[in-house]
């Protein structure tokens, strides 16, 4: 018998990609995110390559994992995708500290993030 399929959670002419656990903040991260939201594809891996930010080769990956998905579990054109959304969300906070002067602690905190990059197939303007 098995489960019923599930419904796919994006149009028809869409794909997805999520990745967890990047070790930078979300607020760092939704800059690099910018860069790219609503451009076509080509021009936002040109961006992200030569871009300085360090967290940039992680968006990278998820954005090619989001082409990859459009073409192989999709069907999708590679040539009419844009990024059609990116965002960022919070995940895990470590704590960490140090010691400080007259028995203080230090409060360090290690934000984790995460970026969802959804990619849109465009229809041709004739």
């Amino acid at each position: 018998m098995g489960k019923a399929k599930s419904p796919r959670r994006v149009a028809d002419n869409e794909a997805m990609a999520v990745s967890r656990m990047l070790r930078t903040s979300p607020q760092k991260l939704n800059l690099v995110a910018a860069m790219i939201r609503g451009k076509k594809v080509e021009k936002a891996i040109a961006d992200l390559t030569f871009s300085k930010k360090r967290i940039s080769e992680d968006v990278l990956k998820t954005l090619q994992s989001a082409i990859a998905n459009a073409e192989n579990n999709h069907g999708l054109d590679v040539d009419e995708l844009i990024v059609a959304e990116a965002w960022v969300g919070k995940n895990i906070t470590l704590k960490r500290g140090r010691p400080r002067a007259r028995g203080r602690f230090g409060k360090i905190l290690k934000p984790f993030a995460q970026v969802t990059i959804k990619v849109r197939e465009q229809e041709e303007q004739a």
